[in-house]
């Protein structure tokens, strides 16, 4: 699974509200993934800041999923990591926006330059995700994503 949404419900009938948070891999600057993997099967693309798996090398020791903060990596039917790639590994363009991206039906997700999306998010209100990793990963406030439903 390359992308999981989170539920949280506040409140009480009949005032409840449910809030979705999309995640999938922050393609941090600092990824603890990269730096864990004993066989050097993640790593980081230069050309576009994406973290990358070769299942090739995986060895499925799990060490990057016990090292990643936000508990991204996945293990498929081979029994080797699993993680969004921006769809690279399906044949997406460099033209192209991920699937997700795509997909998405409320249009909450977007994709870009790391220069892009700060400034998409800065004019919706949203900021930077924090975490040791520096995450690549931009979200709106609680607030604003509640006034943007």
């Amino acid at each position: 699974m390359r992308r999981t949404v989170h539920e949280e419900c506040t409140g009480v009938f009949p005032r409840v509200k449910r809030l979705f948070t999309s995640l999938s891999c922050m393609h941090c600057e600092q990824p603890a993934c990269v730096g864990v993997c004993p066989v050097g099967a993640l790593s980081k693309r230069n050309e576009d800041g994406l973290v990358v798996v070769d299942k090739r090398k995986c060895i499925g020791c799990r060490s990057c999923a016990l090292a990643c903060p936000f508990d991204v990596p996945r293990y498929g039917d081979k029994k080797v990591m699993d993680k969004c790639d921006a769809c690279l590994s399906l044949g997406r363009k460099r033209d192209e926006a991920p699937r997700c991206v795509n997909t998405c039906p409320t249009k909450a997700l977007h994709f870009g330059s790391i220069e892009s999306m700060e400034a998409l998010a800065v004019k919706k209100g949203g900021r930077r995700m924090e975490g040791y990793t520096v995450p690549s990963v931009f979200v709106a406030s609680a607030e604003t994503r509640s006034e943007n439903q």
